[in-house]
């Protein structure tokens, strides 16, 4: 019952199945800081997330501390604590991720009912928090290598080929507290340490990887937060980058047949009209949104409209020259994505607001959305997988696609998710067309396989959650 995205295994009735690579990778993702839970146990230290309670559709959700008078503060999720506050627990407020969908206590039998569905992979991150809980010089927490080292032998015995993400949003809090975060290069060393001793302990469990999970949503998000500027934000983003091509080149050191790629949030709109004035301004958005991280990471270098980009943001960026060395050296190996939906660009001021994965755009007219406002948009899928391998020509890797929707649980226990299924049904037809357009693509995760914590939204708000929980 906790795995509703439960159809992958329909693809076989819809008679696409046979026409895939059997290599191709078919499973489901989910996050350490989503699923996981356990936040104090097993020599974990805090995250950032860790201090936020849940938002709504209409509104991100806070995180809290306390400010240096002993009154309460909150800040947008994915902001950055202000200089005169300390992290802070109230016993009046709620944190879904304390404990999300427990899967720190559970993942055996979770790994279990993913094999039952016949995932031959799965993904999710590491919380690097368990593995360098108090940074290098805190030194690394084996009962943490060790809880992984569980999960992905299972995994294996299991038939699975993981595809597992480094970051996902959730360094230790003792980084913000002793360097103030990724505005300090000192987290490129810090990282680049975690990202070895992981491709080290788990060399012959694990060969694909991902750096860091969607880095382009400091570009969605930052702008949200007051207490972060754009010079801040494009910085974060550039160390970032940089320590993620530093890991590479270290994956590649360690094992020559490893494989490590980049993560990107997918952008997929469309100009509103026919306007060259919404043409322009959609490109340049497709640029800045997705192009800007992806480019660089793939690529190798800052793209040129980069400067356009600086300029308009006011933003002045330091570039050295063994950055630039370190970003042409440990180019990503594969692109991974999350595709949910599309949405729409106009320079027309009485257009209707959309909703997307972290953005908001504006309204498709001939697209159906979901319970959440997100246009759903299989025929988008296939533009989308065909520009991006247009662009890249590196292999492809579906990480999340997926429908939230409000469940309801029938007496004998059933879920007649007819929507869901239809959704997956017409996303993976069009993954299919792709693939005979010339996509190399190697795998598609559904987000998520268990009922887990909204990263924007901090809900984990369906009808049929208390039923599911183990706690209540």
């Amino acid at each position: 019952m906790r795995l509703l995205e439960n159809n992958i295994l329909n693809i076989r009735k819809w008679g696409i199945y046979h026409e895939f690579s059997k290599k191709f990778l078919w499973g489901t993702s989910i996050s350490a800081e989503q699923a996981e839970g356990g936040w104090d146990e097993g020599g974990k230290s805090p995250v950032q997330i860790d201090y936020a309670t849940a938002g709504s559709t209409s509104s991100y959700r806070k995180v809290w501390y306390q400010k240096a008078d002993g009154s309460r503060g909150n800040f947008p999720v994915f902001g950055h604590l202000p200089k005169d506050g300390k992290y802070a627990i109230f016993d009046d407020l709620h944190y879904t991720n304390h404990v999300a969908c427990d899967f720190y206590h559970h993942w055996k039998e979770d790994l279990a009912l993913f094999a039952e569905m016949g995932f031959t992979t799965f993904n999710t991150s590491l919380a690097w928090s368990r593995i360098y809980p108090h940074g290098t010089e805190g030194g690394v927490n084996q009962e943490g290598v060790e809880f992984y080292r569980q999960v992905f032998t299972e995994a294996r015995r299991l038939g699975m080929d993981p595809v597992i993400t480094l970051y996902k949003y959730d360094e230790p809090v003792y980084f913000e507290e002793t360097y103030g975060g990724w505005t300090n290069r000192k987290m490129i060393d810090e990282f680049v340490a975690f990202a070895r001793t992981c491709f080290t302990e788990y060399k012959g469990l694990i060969n694909k990887w991902m750096t860091f999970n969607e880095l382009n949503i400091l570009m969605m998000m930052g702008q949200n937060d007051p207490n972060t500027t754009a010079d801040e934000r494009y910085l974060i983003m550039h160390n970032q980058m940089v320590a993620a091509a530093r890991s590479v080149k270290a994956a590649h050191e360690i094992d020559s047949e490893m494989k490590v790629g980049c993560m990107i949030a997918g952008i997929c709109a469309y100009p509103l009209t026919s306007d060259p004035e919404d043409v322009l301004k959609n490109y340049q958005y497709f640029q800045k949104m997705f192009c800007y991280c992806a480019d660089t990471q793939v690529r190798g270098a800052y793209p040129s409209f980069a400067e356009r980009i600086w300029k308009e943001e006011g933003v002045h960026l330091e570039i050295s020259e063994e950055d630039k060395k370190d970003l042409m050296e440990g180019k990503a190996d594969f692109l991974g994505f999350s595709y949910y939906s599309s949405n729409c660009i106009t320079t027309h001021e009485d257009a209707e607001v959309g909703k997307g994965n972290m953005v908001s755009a504006v309204r498709n007219p001939y697209l159906n959305v979901s319970a959440w406002g997100w246009a759903m948009d299989p025929t988008g899928y296939r533009y989308f997988l065909n520009t991006m391998y247009d662009r890249y020509q590196i292999p492809l890797f579906d990480v999340e696609n997926g429908l939230g929707e409000y469940d309801k649980v029938e007496a004998d226990g059933s879920i007649h998710d007819d929507y869901r299924i239809n959704y997956l049904r017409n996303h993976v037809r069009n993954l299919k067309a792709a693939i005979a357009d010339g996509v190399d693509i190697f795998g598609y995760t559904t987000w998520g396989g268990l009922d887990l914590v909204s990263a924007g939204t901090g809900q984990m708000e369906k009808p049929i959650w208390h039923d599911l929980c183990r706690y209540g």
